[in-house]
């Protein structure tokens, strides 16, 4: 009994002796990986310091291009205005609130015809992916129709709407129409037919279908069709305000044309690539974000 006392009693020691070691063995192996960490980060970051500078390569030599043909006279002024007098003209603009004010008037038009046309297309994709009798009426219409381009529709708004906002709108929502359902049509029809026949075997109303199948198996192709038809709808948007309008972005470059000021369409030529870029940008991080959505959807 005492042998076994005495062996036994060393035994409650042996404990915090291994947490000890385990302890310090996890800090060793720890600590190599907070260098990696910094490292990795380091070179991330490189990498997207590159693609940047590589990116902003080609604007450089335009704009150095720009200043050498001022320079050397190559055109007159008022063909083709200095760098300088462009800035300076942006910064009036935006001073005396013509450029901000002209901005929100389009954004809001485009903001309308979003969700007019992106509406009518994301439901029109929905029935003609699901519904077979739907597809057979009406997708080779749709077919045909979404071939004509959008000045071919401005004749025939013109007579229907006239030439105020309701043209605008209408022929802006007709671009936006086209790719969002074209995309969600292609999205739904891709989804496996597994998926499709589970559906079926729970018996899922048309509603539960689109809510619990069609939108997260269809997703990347529903917003693929959303980023196009934002594209399709800020350059119609231009093309209308320049065609027929009063007040806008587009307006507001027919009016230094008028003006033969082509500082202040070089303006609207900027103003305009850098929304594009930005909503190309926003549209970037919503896919991303919609990615782990749809992940967490199934």
């Amino acid at each position: 009994m005492n042998t076994v006392s005495s062996t036994a009693a060393p035994l409650p020691h042996a404990a915090p002796r291994n947490a000890a070691s385990t302890a310090s063995h996890v800090a060793s192996s720890a600590a190599p990986n907070a260098p990696r960490r910094w490292q990795g980060l380091a070179t991330q970051l490189g990498t997207r310091a590159v693609n940047i500078a590589a990116g902003l390569i080609l604007p450089l030599l335009l704009l150095g291009l720009w200043q050498y043909a001022v320079d050397q006279h190559w055109l007159a002024e008022q063909i083709l205005p200095a760098p300088a007098l462009v800035w300076q003209s942006l910064v009036e603009l935006w001073d005396n609130g013509d450029l901000t004010a002209n901005l929100a008037i389009s954004l809001s038009r485009l903001g309308w015809s979003l969700a007019i046309g992106g509406g009518a297309g994301f439901l029109l994709g929905i029935a003609m992916g699901i519904s077979p009798t739907i597809k057979a009426y009406v997708y080779p219409g749709f077919q045909l129709v979404s071939q004509f381009p959008v000045i071919g529709w401005v004749p025939l708004l013109i007579i229907f709407a006239g030439i105020g906002e309701a043209l605008k709108i209408a022929a802006i929502s007709i671009a936006v129409v086209v790719p969002v359902a074209v995309n969600t049509f292609k999205g739904i029809r891709n989804i496996p037919r597994a998926l499709l026949e589970v559906a079926a075997v729970y018996r899922f109303t048309f509603w539960q279908k689109v809510r619990r199948l069609v939108l997260p198996a269809a997703a990347g192709g529903i917003f693929n069709g959303l980023r196009q038809g934002v594209m399709q709808a800020w350059l119609s948007l231009v093309f209308v305000e320049l065609l027929a309008s009063s007040e806008g972005i587009g307006y507001l470059m027919v009016w230094g044309r008028q003006l033969l000021q082509l500082d202040i369409v070089v303006v609207g030529m900027i103003v305009i690539g850098a929304v594009g870029i930005v909503l190309d940008r926003l549209l970037a991080w919503g896919e991303a974000r919609l990615q782990g959505w749809q992940r967490r959807a199934y």
